[in-house]
């Protein structure tokens, strides 16, 4: 063994040295949930606790209890780096862990997916460079591959346990891929457990939404560490001491540590050193280290520059100097031991770790300014002597903290080009903005980087867009625009071409963030700088025109976009730029409206052009314009496979959050919807930008609905005008808000909702936005329920009649006037339309199964919850025309559908038709008594609510001379001489509570 692995594992070895007392509650919770684990039932645990209070402690103590069942626990950390980041870097210390431990499986699952061995250079090691879409690492693939790893390191006999230490410093990626990890645990042995700083959270603090995310999810489990009781305290004092305290030292140690246990170790050692106890923490850690040798102060503050851990070979460069001798070793070797025996320093993970992260922050702290200056740039030569001893992003970070902007900028770049490497937008992006902060401090920045500042704005534009900050890529891309013309290059030429290039690039970015009349405009000032050049087929020219095609298409003005787009096509092929070329095709295609599987094949063509050309951003559009042609063509299948090719696509290529990602991402909910997936839906890896996972919750609304989630009305309502400034989320979250609101009987409030949305959106598209279509039927739907309770309780319904005549207009006119571009109403649309005829006739009182036939047949296209719905409503119409036989048929599939999809309000609603009509179906009881039949035992729940014998008919779809014959037979059987000693009768012998509640439950049809 080598003397630093001897050290290492000698530090290894001393972890742990202070005692272990209480905390049974949380030891019985972590290890409860190692078991959960074993038996197919993974999870998260989050250990949260202010500094010192305890976290490794417990974590080690319990690691080593479920290691001693038989657990594999591996325990990796986060650092604290400042704003520069290390992608991913807990999981690929895990992987490496598993990957050196040979765990079974790990290497069939690293070496099954490329993507995911760029976490594991070492395993890259001696492969050709790799070119094009084949050098970046694939998310999705990368995120799949962690997953798997993990499952494959885990067994019923032996699961496996990562601990995520430090969760308070992970990076941007790593959160993302937490939370990928938590969506995706279904039965795998594997148990995640992270501890966090909850002092360190304050109110910005990038990990809050993401706790506040991930606790909502069943398979998370929260741990709040609180400090020691006095009672513990003591405990932990005479376990560390050998003995007792005099109680007014421990009272002197619980009055200033407050129960933390780190604390409390530190004032015992400075106790038990003969010293009065000092007045702080930091008075407690300055003596510690102040009894050090000094060259074991120097390393103990060379450790500190760099955080709580720190690899050997890069702390023994900075210490004992690159051209060390063996003494110098021999001097640093020496220190690390002694460093180790007071307990200053441990080993964790094969580095050199301050034994607390509070000791190593202290000891920085109490350095002189120009002292961890000097510290940092120590750490600078020594990676640049050697720059295998630190990633690009740690010299970042220290050539940062020693001033030096010229090494800060290059490793910064390095940096950027590294998390580009591993599909990290976000680094990236924070690391180019660096170099871009930086540049105007380093006269040699374009020369050093073999770029101009223009490129590092160009690419940040880009890492923004598919981060989804689509603002912040936009006001990348105007710089760049403004940098150049700022340099007054010529207006003809190659420049002229340059800053065409740049602001269709802008307006692209502009198109991507919705702001697509100032996308028009800059498509047209760079067609203006490409007007005066010679004829000669040019690129740039191909990319504005299909651009602006692109935002004259976006605008409406579709006239243009169809000159715009057919000229892009013609300047594309002639100058051979094959995307320019799909872009326009895309375009082409969304133009023409009266034949929908022409379209498709144009967008097929398209798509095979942008993958030839290897232009992704143009195969998402392509891809979600295909599934969108799809969908609204009623061919939701092909839509389905469609969308689940482009979200893979999107997360292989870290686009997840560009703006056709989140389109696509829109559909995958709304088609699994239409398909009657109800299933809520699982966390996701990535909740993205505020605006971005507004309206994914805002799609998510139409299967809540579905499925009665008892919140579905007031997140419905929340989204309505919530920071998103989008109409589009306005539009899908009030319309399902509506339908809730019906549902729940809340019928007032559901039809000042529905006329409320048709005004404001009309008012911001126009008057015939295809939606109101959908509104106006949902608002008939609840104006029919309104003049269904009126007429039962004797009132006249004439004033809803008015409100529904004028929601069936608009809805009619909208179709005729308001279909899309000129072309068919598409199938759901001339469903929607069909409802809403339904809908007002049974608003009129009028049983009427044709309108719900037609319904039913314009929804057979695979809509299959809205189909259900409409065989109940039209089993209604059909026992209203006395039709019995064929309503048992129509409730019967309608209820079976419903209860396989979960919608429980369906199931409810069609349950209570088939009862209260006696019809023969399924699964349906008939209700009754010993006394009293189930018909006769409806009859006098009705009479008890005061209901006269018509209207108990038209409850019970029978005559009111029926229902009388009934009520005779009643009284005859109770001995009741009227109908209110019968309904008292039935009360005090219970024949009527379980009626009356299975009435209740109605959720579409209140009572009177």
């Amino acid at each position: 063994m080598s003397v630093a692995a001897a050290t290492i594992d000698l530090m290894s070895r001393s972890v742990g040295r202070a005692p272990f007392v209480a905390r049974d509650e949380e030891v019985t919770a972590l290890l409860a949930a190692v078991a959960r684990a074993a038996g197919g039932e993974p999870g998260l645990v989050l250990l949260g606790a202010d500094a010192g209070v305890g976290k490794t402690r417990l974590l080690t103590h319990t690691a080593r209890l479920a290691t001693e069942r038989g657990a594999t626990v591996v325990i990796s950390h986060c650092v604290d780096l400042g704003e520069i980041g290390l992608p991913y870097l807990p999981f690929a210390d895990a992987l490496h862990q598993l990957v050196d431990a040979d765990r079974p499986g790990v290497a069939e699952v690293v070496a099954s997916r490329p993507a995911l061995r760029r976490l594991l250079p070492a395993a890259t090691a001696g492969e050709p460079a790799r070119t094009g879409a084949d050098e970046q690492a694939e998310r999705l693939q990368l995120f799949d591959g962690v997953a798997a790893a993990l499952a494959a390191s885990g067994s019923p006999e032996a699961p496996l346990v990562l601990v995520l230490e430090d969760l308070h410093w992970a990076d941007s990626s790593s959160r993302d891929l937490l939370r990928f990890l938590v969506a995706r645990l279904r039965s795998e042995p594997v148990l995640l457990v992270g501890s966090y700083r909850a002092d360190d959270l304050h109110r910005r603090h990038p990990l809050r939404p993401v706790l506040a995310e991930l606790g909502r999810n069943p398979r998370v489990e929260r741990i709040d560490l609180p400090p020691f009781t006095p009672d513990e305290l003591r405990a932990f004092t005479t376990a560390l001491g050998g003995g007792p305290l005099p109680e007014g030292a421990l009272r002197r140690i619980q009055r200033r540590s407050e129960g933390n246990a780190y604390f409390a170790e530190e004032l015992m050692e400075a106790r038990g050193a003969g010293a009065d106890l000092p007045g702080t923490l930091a008075d407690v850690l300055r003596a510690r280290l102040e009894a050090l040798d000094p060259d074991v102060q120097r390393l103990v503050r060379a450790a500190s520059a760099a955080g709580r851990r720190v690899a050997e070979p890069l702390l023994r460069a900075v210490v004992a100097g690159p051209d060390a001798g063996p003494d110098g070793h021999a001097a640093f070797d020496a220190a690390l031991r002694d460093a180790v025996a007071h307990h200053v320093l441990v080993g964790e993970d094969r580095r050199i770790a301050f034994r607390h992260a509070l000791l190593a922050e202290a000891v920085y702290a109490d350095l002189l300014p120009g002292e961890q200056v000097a510290l940092h740039r120590d750490y600078l030569l020594a990676a640049a002597a050697d720059p295998a001893l630190a990633t690009p992003a740690e010299r970042a970070h220290h050539a940062l903290l020693s001033h030096d902007n010229r090494l800060a900028l290059l490793a910064s770049r390095d940096a950027a080009r590294e998390a580009g490497r591993v599909l990290a937008p976000a680094e990236e992006l924070r690391h180019l903005e660096t170099v871009l902060r930086l540049w105007p401090g380093v006269p040699t920045a374009a020369a050093d980087l073999g770029e101009e500042r223009v490129d590092v704005l160009l690419a940040a534009a880009a890492a923004g867009g598919r981060a989804g900050l689509g603002e912040r890529a936009v006001a990348m891309a105007r710089e760049a625009v403004a940098a150049v013309e700022a340099a007054g290059a010529p207006a003809d030429g190659p420049a002229a071409r340059r800053v065409a290039a740049l602001r269709t690039t802008l307006a692209r970015h502009l198109l991507g963030a919705e702001r697509v009349d100032e996308a028009l405009r800059e498509t047209d000032r760079a067609l203006a700088a490409l007007a005066d050049l010679d004829g000669t087929p040019d690129p740039a020219r191909a990319w504005a025109l299909a651009t602006h095609a692109r935002a004259a298409l976006n605008s409406d003005l579709d006239d243009q976009a169809e000159v715009s787009a057919a000229a892009a096509v013609d300047e594309a092929r002639a100058a051979g730029a094959v995307d320019a070329e799909a872009d326009a095709l895309i375009s082409l295609a969304v133009l023409v409206v009266d034949d929908r599987d022409r379209a498709a094949d144009l967008l097929t063509v398209a798509l095979h052009r942008a993958r030839d050309a290897g232009d992704t951003t143009t195969e998402l559009r392509c891809t979600y314009n295909l599934a969108a042609n799809r969908y609204y063509a009623g061919r939701l299948d092909e839509a389905a496979a469609t969308v689940a090719a482009g979200m893979e696509l999107a997360a292989r290529e870290g686009l997840t959050w560009s703006a056709y990602g989140v389109e696509l991402r829109l559909f995958e909910e709304i088609v699994r919807y239409a398909r009657g997936d109800l299933t809520p839906p699982a966390p996701t890896a990535d909740p993205g930008p505020p605006r971005a996972a507004s309206a994914v919750d805002g799609v998510q609304m139409y299967a809540a609905v579905a499925r009665g989630d008892a919140d579905a009305a007031e997140r419905g309502l929340s989204l309505l005008h919530g920071a998103h400034d989008d109409t589009m989320i306005t539009l899908i979250a009030g319309g399902c808000a509506v339908d809730a609101l019906t549902w729940a009987g809340r019928l007032d409030e559901a039809v000042a909702l529905a006329h409320e949305l048709i005004d404001e959106i009309s008012r911001v598209w126009s008057d015939y936005f295809l939606g109101g279509i959908w509104l106006s039927a949902l608002g008939i739907a609840a104006l029919a329920d309104q003049a269904a309770a009126d007429r039962t309780a004797g009132r006249d319904p004439a004033p809803r009649l008015d409100l529904g005549d004028r929601l069936l207009n608009r809805a009619v006119v909208t179709a005729d006037r308001g279909r899309p571009r000129g072309g068919q109403l598409g199938p759901e649309g001339r469903a929607w339309l069909a409802r809403a005829h339904a809908e007002h006739a049974r608003l009129r009182g009028v049983a009427d199964p044709d309108a719900w036939r037609a319904a039913v047949r314009e929804l057979d296209y695979g809509y299959r919850y809205e189909l259900a719905r409409a065989r109940w409503r039209w089993a209604e119409a059909l026992l209203g025309a006395d039709d019995r036989a064929a309503a048992r048929d129509q409730v019967a599939t309608a209820l079976s559908e419903a209860r396989a999809m979960g919608a429980t309000p369906l199931v409810t609603a069609a349950t209570d038709l088939a009862r209260r009509a006696r019809l023969d179906v399924p699964g349906v009881p008939t209700g009754g008594s010993d006394v009293l039949t189930g018909r006769e035992a409806e009859v006098l729940a009705l009479a008890a609510e005061g209901l006269s014998n018509r209207q108990i008919g038209e409850r019970l779809f029978i005559s009111g001379k029926t229902v009388s014959v009934h009520m005779s037979r009643v009284l005859d059987k109770l001995g009741a001489g009227g109908r209110a000693e019968a309904v008292a009768i039935a009360h005090r012998r219970g024949l009527l509570g379980g009626l009356t509640a299975a009435r209740g439950g109605h959720p579409a049809r209140p009572g009177p």
